[in-house]
């Protein structure tokens, strides 16, 4: 059996990304694991998500990576992310695999968002 438990996000926007993903519902905590640089980590069923800086030979964030995220409430988190300025790009429609909406992240990653996943 295989499970997923972490992923790396890197940016050079973290504190844009955290105030992102905290309205997804995931708490993070600001660190640094030794020498490493200082990143934000959070925990999500099993899953640890983290935000780390751009190393310092990379002009500019992965944006082919696309995350998907279960939420509880589409239309609120969806209003939540339009006060931050965040972009939806495919309007919430009941599609096979729930009630879903696209957006971007502030590095132009496109984000699902899946209400009620049907089974």
């Amino acid at each position: 059996m295989i499970h997923l438990n972490l992923v790396v996000i890197k940016t050079d926007r973290q504190e844009e990304q955290v105030r992102f993903y905290s309205t997804l519902g995931i708490t993070f905590t600001h660190h640094r694991h030794g020498n490493g640089p200082y990143h934000y980590s959070g925990a999500l069923d099993g899953l640890t998500f983290e935000i780390y800086p751009l190393p310092k030979d990379v002009t500019a964030a992965d944006t082919t990576t696309r995350l998907g995220f279960t939420v509880e409430n589409l239309h609120e988190t969806l209003k939540s992310l339009e006060e931050l300025g965040v972009e939806t790009i495919q309007a919430p429609a009941s599609t096979e695999w729930g009630y879903v909406a696209v957006v971007k992240d502030a590095d132009g990653r496109k984000i699902e968002l899946v209400e009620n996943l049907i089974k």
